[in-house]
């Protein structure tokens, strides 16, 4: 369903990611890709990619969605997209889902579509090892093109799965936009054309009604076939004229019409409160007509306009470091608001009766930009972050998922974006950032500032004794800073280095190859066990798995809560010498991250690097070995922004439901209860720093693995420097079992709160087990096969969840113990009976197993995904780190394709009456509030 506030984001990061370059003062188009038109204005485009190998990204773009609707179509546009997995002229009723999981598609992850104001996206993924299963990749477009049969009986049950998509998104959240989207789309038909759309329509409308919308919209004037794999491009071409080149469009063709939104002179407010609002949130929309980019001299603005937001967002960062910060986060911007227009916004979280103060504070930081400035030193360093980006993508340019390079064809054909490639981008940059003055970028703050077309949205908890500013008090605020004289901004950078006084190097005691992972282990001098695995699935990546068994089992549980805030603590205060604030300047122009974790039973680090970075990594990595940083500012900091987003947490009805489900999981174990703002309290930053220090006080005890495009040579110096070098105690540690127990028997529970008419269903499945890596891939498998049966009765046939959740958890230590939920939404008239369906599913499969053709579907997914999994740098290093962590042997990985294939439907048996005990389970359901 439409998301705005993720709909501006997305639209802002596709904006950022499209440099254009050339001799002329036109806008070249990548010659990668191929963009072509057939006789009857379908608009095409493809692009030949090797990542992921043996994969094409397919998708068809409508430029038809909501906006387009008749008065008495609302939402159907929306159901349009819907209709397309239920009946096509080659795939009727639910073959297509079928089909396509059958030859390893997976429904959701590879096969999907999605609707908005404007367009209309469908999504697939399709092997291209097999030139019969591309072509019916092609067939599936060219059905969803103009072959939809509009089943009756398919309708019927599709209103009812729509119903409960509108019912899941129901909530304060959705009833707050429901009053603020009148005022943000003032005077525009967009206000009155959510995709989601009338409920009431969506359950009753004749289903000529519906098919109408699909025969106006759906037309080769208003369609592209985008293609992006590992295939051949003429193969394409020629598969794309054979499937759409004879699509006639409707004699008659409706003007396919922009929508504006109206300017307005003064500032509006819109704003909303709710009592199940979690948070209090502000915004500032300034809405401005879209302009194309068109010319070298535009994208020359879309630069500049990039700078001012990042050192912009950077200033906002630094204000939510205060002891006291005005605002828990920040983010400024301008993206595409709809087709029409676009936006400048900021977006902050404040503290429920800090409205005032933050509204000041944000839009006094915009103002003293307005007044003097970015300052120089901000400018070269963000030019410095720009630039770097720009090289990574070109560092990456065959190493590019294709994934990420249809989204551009998409936006193009949509939004005339261009599409100059990753060389001409890089180029452009070049050419352009140092042209840039501070003049150029200061400038744009007349226009984020200015009070025509502006809107300020407040979301807030509607609660006792709490006062909601008035749209005068907020308008008041403005005035008020609006007329401030401000100072300068003071940008300042500590200039030492990361690293000083690092020992003398250490060495290597030990080295093995391991020629079936292919990988190289060495043991240190001081105990440390490192792994490098190197790999060319990145020419740009290097990433970072580090544990060590112990966590928090090792501290009391009056210091628990301690523990467990100690890595953030460690995170906010920076590392070493610097403050966060200024470790960030400090790493400018470096593609790095080093995150450390205190876990129940592991403390780890987690990260990763460019390997022209990869001393900056380890610099890092060392740092938080010997000099982590406990800054009591810091931590203040951290209090006052978790007590204020944990204040009114519970005001959201599934926040208690999941508090219910996870006290009733663990038996309120003291470690598991729900966090509030008193538990904050209980954090001691002494002890806090303490724990952190003795958890990676000991080098001996942790396992480095390094995985993806390392040089050795290069790397070994590097690994003898700063992490043979680490303290090394020799503890020889190992967790401490907590006695972590889950309830027995059955266990049922019923959460009444909300008003939405919505309820969710969550069972849980739990037990001790014998554990294995091979009882754990037919875990995974029983889940496969039931969330597919589960899909097929509740969503599909049933029309009564819009989807449901399985998922497992399959522990080895303390002990082997396992969890498998089941959860899905839905009518809360309907609990029994979907309830009652799910464990019909359930005891089907203990008592007969999948069928085969099922069977077949998991399997196939489950190879096509691990054949993709193989090819990424993180499939290997946790996957290598976890084994070492359980004390398991890595080589288990090369073990899937036989398990894979000998996979049996006696296997899925035997598991479902080994993981489903109809006797011991625990289900909670939510409900709504009984009406006074």
């Amino acid at each position: 369903m439409f998301k705005f506030f993720n709909y501006v984001a997305l639209v802002l990061l596709l904006g950022f990611c499209y440099p254009i370059f050339s001799q002329s003062n036109s806008i070249p188009v990548d010659p990668n890709v191929t963009i072509g038109k057939l006789k009857n204005g379908i608009t095409y485009y493809i692009r030949a990619n090797k990542k992921p190998e043996k994969r094409a990204e397919l998708r068809l773009v409508v430029n038809a969605g909501s906006i387009l609707e008749d008065d008495n179509q609302k939402g159907l546009a929306h159901m349009v997209e819907h209709m397309a997995f239920n009946g096509t002229t080659h795939f009727q009723h639910n073959e297509l889902e079928k089909f396509l999981e059958s030859v390893g598609v997976r429904f959701g992850a590879d096969l999907n579509a999605g609707t908005s104001f404007d367009e209309t996206v469908y999504l697939l993924q399709v092997p291209t090892d097999s030139s019969e299963l591309l072509s019916k990749g092609f067939l599936v477009l060219e059905d969803w093109a103009h072959g939809l049969l509009f089943d009756s009986s398919e309708v019927e049950r599709e209103r009812g799965v729509i119903t409960e998509e509108w019912r899941l998104g129901r909530g304060a959240q959705m009833r707050m936009r429901d009053k603020q989207f009148p005022i943000l789309f003032h005077n525009s038909k967009y206000a009155e054309r959510l995709p989601i759309g009338d409920i009431e329509i969506i359950k009753h409308c004749p289903q000529d009604v519906l098919r109408k919308f699909y025969t106006d919209w759906y037309r080769p004037d208003l369609m592209a076939v985008v293609a992006v794999g590992d295939f051949d491009k003429a193969q394409i071409e020629a598969l794309i004229k054979e499937h759409f080149e004879t699509i006639e469009g409707p004699k008659n063709e409706r003007p396919r019409e922009l929508s504006p939104v109206p300017g307005h002179e003064e500032t509006l407010f819109a704003i909303a409160t709710d009592k199940e609002a979690p948070y209090t949130v502000l915004s500032i929309f300034t809405k401005m007509t879209h302009e194309n980019v068109v010319t070298l001299d535009d994208y020359k603005k879309e630069f500049v306009q990039s700078l001012y937001e990042s050192m912009l967002n950077a200033r906002l960062q630094e204000l939510t470091m205060q002891p006291d910060p005005p605002f828990l986060s920040g983010y400024a911007g301008k993206g595409r608001f709809v087709r029409t227009s676009d936006a400048n916004y900021i977006q902050v979280v404040v503290k429920e009766d800090g409205v005032g103060r933050g509204l000041e504070t944000v839009y006094r930081e915009a103002e003293r930009v307005r007044q003097f400035g970015f300052t120089a030193t901000e400018l070269e360093r963000h030019k410095t972050m720009l630039l770097r980006r720009y090289e990574e993508a070109l560092a990456e340019k065959d190493k590019t998922e294709s994934g990420r390079l249809v989204n551009q064809y998409v936006t193009h054909f949509l939004s005339a974006m261009p599409i100059p490639g990753v060389e001409n981008r890089y180029e452009l940059c070049k050419r352009f950032l140092p042209l840039i003055s501070l003049e150029d970028v200061n400038k744009l703050s007349e226009k984020a500032n200015q009070t025509a077309n502006r809107v300020v949205l407040l979301n807030a908890p509607e609660k006792e004794g709490v006062k909601t500013p008035t749209k005068e008090e907020l308008a008041a605020i403005l005035d008020k800073v609006k007329g401030e004289k401000l100072t300068p901004y003071i940008d300042k950078v500590n200039n030492q280095p990361l690293v000083s006084g690092v020992p003398d190097p250490g060495s290597i005691t030990s080295s093995r190859a391991n020629a079936f992972l292919d990988y190289t282990e060495w043991k240190l001098s001081n105990g440390v066990r490192v792994l490098l695995k190197t790999t060319d699935f990145k020419n740009d990546e290097i990433l970072l798995n580090v544990v060590s068994p112990g966590g928090s089992s090792l501290v009391e549980d009056k210091d628990y809560i301690s523990a467990s805030t100690a890595a953030n603590i460690a995170q906010e205060s920076g590392l070493g010498n610097f403050s966060l604030t200024e470790l960030q300047k400090a790493l400018t122009g470096k593609i790095v991250r080093v995150n450390p974790d205190i876990s129940h039973y592991d403390e780890s680090l987690g990260g990763m690097c460019s390997p022209k970075d990869a001393e900056t990594m380890f610099q890092l990595i060392y740092l938080y070995f010997t000099n982590p940083r406990f800054d009591s500012s810091a931590f203040i900091s951290y209090k006052a922004k978790m007590k204020a987003w944990l204040k009114n947490t519970k005001n959201e009805p599934e926040e208690v439901y999941n508090d219910t489900l996870t006290n009733t999981l663990n038996n309120y174990n003291f470690r598991f209860l729900p966090w509030t703002e008193e538990t904050i309290d209980q954090v001691n930053f002494s002890r806090a720093e303490e724990i952190f220090k003795d958890r990676f006080s000991d080098a001996d005890g942790f396992t480095f693995v390094f995985t993806g495009n390392i040089d050795t040579a290069s790397f070994k110096p590097l690994v003898l420097k700063y992490l043979a070098t680490l303290p090394a105690k020799h503890k020889n540690e190992n967790w401490r079992n907590l006695h972590i127990t889950n309830p027995t028997g059955i266990v049922e529970k019923t959460v009444k709160r909300g008003i939405e008419p919505k309820s969710t269903v969550t069972i849980i499945y739990t037990g001790d087990c014998e554990y294995s890596r091979h009882n754990q891939y037919n875990l995974i498998s029983l889940t496969d096969v039931i969330d597919i049966r589960l899909r097929e009765i509740i969503r599909e046939e049933k029309g009564g969840s819009y989807g449901v959740r399985t998922y497992f958890f399959f522990a080895r230590y303390p002990k082997g113990r396992y969890h498998l939920t089941i959860s899905f939404g839905c009518d809360p008239k309907r609990v029994d009976e979907l309830t009652a369906a799910a464990w019909q599913v359930i005891d089907s499969i203990k008592q007969f197993g999948p069928t085969p053709e099922i069977l077949e579907r998991v399997k196939a997914t489950q190879k096509r995904a691990r054949e993709v999994d193989l090819k990424q740098n993180w499939f290997w290093g946790s996957h290598v780190c976890d084994c070492l962590l359980a004390e398991d042997d890595p080589s288990y990985i090369l073990e899937f394709p036989k398990w894979n294939e000998a996979l049996s439907a006696q296997d899925i048996k035997t598991a479902a009456q080994t993981y489903f005990n109809q006797k011991n389970y625990i289900k909670v359901v939510l409900l709504p509030e009984d009406k006074k």
